[in-house]
């Protein structure tokens, strides 16, 4: 390799090195737990569901996973899917060459949180921060995301974000769950992709099933949370 492009590529690794950032899990979320539940082996003779989700599906995931057991293998895309800029890169390797017979989907809740700097994982405590991906940008990419997952042939699920109060960090308003819905509802609706509205099933239960200042759950209200979704899997799923 000559020098000056041997050159080159180390100082584009070390400038790319330098500016990779970790991702950090929130505090309260299930991906800071080690052995959550206990892991329900493969079944080759069952259909494969897909889950992909941030730290509010890793809490009821496995609570799915035992609510179907028997009747489905039930799969989280790995580790934290984070918001929709995450999930355009990552999609394909999470999709892979599969026959999924179910994708249950979220994105949000990462999209509208503040950040240091757009498209990143920098929390921010700051609502003068702008958010990871505000608006028209969450619109323009769960638009891409949805589309890509359309050509699968799966049937689709979509979940919406779930709420959260006030004083959460890092920084959301609580109505932006609301706003980024709304939009979500949109592009499901054009697609003509199944809705599991999460915000309104949890809703009413949040002071019991929250956990205080946090957008995460008690067990118990993952719990809550998986059997609402692995009802409408197992509406989907298909027919013995």
């Amino acid at each position: 390799m000559p020098a000056k492009l041997f050159s080159f590529l180390f100082c584009f690794l070390l400038i790319s090195f330098s500016f990779a950032e970790t991702y950090t899990p929130e505090e309260g979320s299930d991906e800071l737990l080690k052995n959550r539940k206990e892991k329900i082996p493969y079944d080759k003779n069952l259909p494969d569901v897909l889950i992909i989700g941030d730290s509010i599906s890793i809490g009821y995931t496995p609570f799915v996973a035992q609510l179907l057991k028997g009747k489905a293998n039930v799969i989280h895309n790995p580790g934290n899917s984070q918001g929709t800029t995450n999930g355009l890169q990552q999609l394909s390797s999470w999709i892979g060459d599969k026959k999924w017979a179910v994708i249950h989907f979220n994105f949000g809740l990462h999209d509208l949180k503040h950040v240091k700097e757009p498209g990143t994982s920098k929390n921010s405590n700051s609502f003068d921060d702008p958010q990871q991906a505000d608006l028209a940008t969450y619109t323009k990419n769960l638009g891409i995301i949805t589309e890509s997952l359309k050509k699968t042939g799966s049937p689709l699920i979509f979940a919406t974000t779930t709420p959260y109060p006030d004083g959460v960090k890092p920084a959301r308003k609580p109505a932006d769950a609301v706003a980024y819905n709304e939009k979500a509802l949109e592009i499901m609706k054009k697609n003509e992709v199944a809705i599991n509205d999460l915000y309104n099933h949890i809703l009413p239960h949040l002071k019991k099933l929250q956990r205080p200042k946090n957008v995460h759950f008690s067990a118990e209200g993952s719990l809550f949370l998986a059997r609402k979704v692995a009802k409408e899997i197992l509406a989907k799923l298909p027919a013995k």
